[in-house]
């Protein structure tokens, strides 16, 4: 089934980030494009979500610099693009690949696109990662590791319904029961055209 490549994939991006577990150190796809071209999107996915991750603790560090601060939310808004941009080439990804699937006069729209789903279960496996952490943090109290452990719970039992969920849509799309509309997000903000606070700066 797809999600347990994209579920793999994920846990293994995470693990390698952790190795070194700085947002500046070297990113090496470990899929190659020509040969395993969903692998090779999945791990970039999640390699600029884990990077961003990281960006979104560090910014909130209340005795953070302004300077360094206004540097990082530039970073964090280049990552949203990055993210944004994956995720359209998941999405032509399988595009492409069910491009001869003739829908059924029946076949509906589903309310996303697979590859945004395929976003949520990224960020769910960071979610999974972090609040495991916190289920055996030694100086935590019982009571902190308890609740999270509930939470941990919840989780899997979320990265369980979604794997399903997309598991269905792609089998969906493959049968003709369901068809691919992709819609581009046309994100304004970092546009110089668009953003008029941008616009004839450059």
């Amino acid at each position: 089934m797809f999600s347990k490549k994209a579920n793999t994939i994920f846990q293994d991006v995470i693990t390698t980030y952790k190795k070194v577990d700085t947002v500046d150190q070297p990113f090496h796809n470990k899929y190659d494009k020509d040969q395993d071209l969903i692998g090779h999107l999945l791990y970039r996915k999640c390699w600029i979500d884990t990077v961003q991750w990281a960006y979104e603790d560090i910014i909130r560090d209340p005795n953070i610099e302004p300077v360094t601060a206004l540097k990082l939310k530039r970073m964090i808004d280049a990552s949203n693009q990055d993210r944004t941009d994956t995720v359209e080439f998941i999405d032509s990804y399988f595009l492409e690949l069910y491009k001869k699937v003739q829908p059924k006069s029946t076949a509906k729209i589903n309310s996303e696109s697979p590859a945004w789903a395929i976003d949520r279960l990224s960020i769910l496996a960071l979610k999974i990662y972090h609040m495991h952490l916190e289920t055996v943090r030694a100086d935590a109290t019982d009571e902190h590791k308890a609740a999270c452990q509930k939470k941990l719970d919840t989780l899997l039992e979320q990265r369980l319904d979604l794997s399903t969920a997309i598991d269905d849509l792609l089998g969906a799309i493959a049968n003709g029961d369901k068809y691919m509309k992709v819609y581009k997000q046309m994100k304004m903000y970092n546009d110089d055209e668009l953003n008029p606070v941008l616009r004839g700066t450059k």
